[in-house]
């Protein structure tokens, strides 16, 4: 895979991201404007299009859960690939490295002699980069989980409500 694959590879992920908020922006709003016109059907579409959403949210935690090791093992990959980019030509893979050591304030594999110059001058002491990338990544898939199980319980209170709501549209018309 070329870095141009990765980095495409990296944007359609955000892109999917982004479409799936806009569609449950949509979804959000066709079901406020059809509960205000009491459409009983349009609510039950409604707590469908969420039944799916929550559907996807769980199926994309389970996956981000069973693929931690082979997330942090890429970016470990990367890493281990830019570091010896820099060794075989310090002034071709520079940038890369200074990138990976400010992002994850860290230096080098073993050592960070040979890599010095691409070191954040802030850090205290010698980091282990490959380490640290598997350090990070884990806390940051634990706050990704835990923000994931938040809008999850989210779109449970929604399903609750549209159906809710639903059944209370069926049983006013059924006393008129």
């Amino acid at each position: 895979m070329t870095q141009e694959d990765r980095k495409w590879l990296g944007f359609s992920r955000l892109y999917v991201l982004v479409g799936a908020g806009a569609l449950m922006m949509a979804v959000g709003f066709f079901g406020c404007c059809r509960a205000m016109r009491e459409s009983q059907c349009v609510l039950g579409s409604f707590f469908t299009c969420l039944l799916v959403i929550f559907a996807a949210e769980v199926t994309t935690g389970v996956f981000a859960f069973i693929g931690k090791d082979v997330a942090i093992r890429h970016v470990q990959t990367m890493y281990e690939e830019a570091y010896n980019d820099y060794l075989r030509d310090r002034e071709r893979g520079n940038g890369t490295l200074i990138t990976f050591h400010s992002t994850f304030q860290c230096c080098g594999k073993e050592s960070s002699e040979q890599v010095q110059p691409t070191c954040p001058k802030e850090l205290l002491g010698p980091k282990n980069c490959i380490d640290e990338i598997e350090a990070i990544i884990s806390v940051k898939l634990q706050l990704i989980g835990i923000v994931g199980i938040g809008i999850a319980g989210l779109t449970i209170f929604g399903m609750i409500f549209s159906m809710v709501l639903c059944c209370a549209i069926r049983a006013s018309r059924g006393m008129i």
